[in-house]
């Protein structure tokens, strides 16, 4: 099973699964094809969008898990 962290760029996020993408905008990340958004961390993107980083790492992993099983 794929994990991420806060490292984690937006870009290899949507490599490890672009079902992602619904649940990313869904909490404003409206920005997912910007060339910029693809090299900044989860964590750079959660807190640019008022979101706890930690929440939204566990948040995602859970999807993940789900998703990729």
């Amino acid at each position: 099973m794929a994990k991420v962290t806060k490292e984690t760029m937006i870009g290899e996020l949507l490599n490890i699964d672009q079902n992602i993408t619904p649940m990313l905008l869904g909490i404003g990340m409206h920005c997912l094809g910007c060339p910029s958004s693809q090299m900044e961390t989860i964590e750079e993107a959660a807190m640019v969008h008022g979101i706890d980083p930690d929440d939204l790492v566990a948040d995602i992993n859970d999807f993940l898990e789900h998703d990729l099983a």
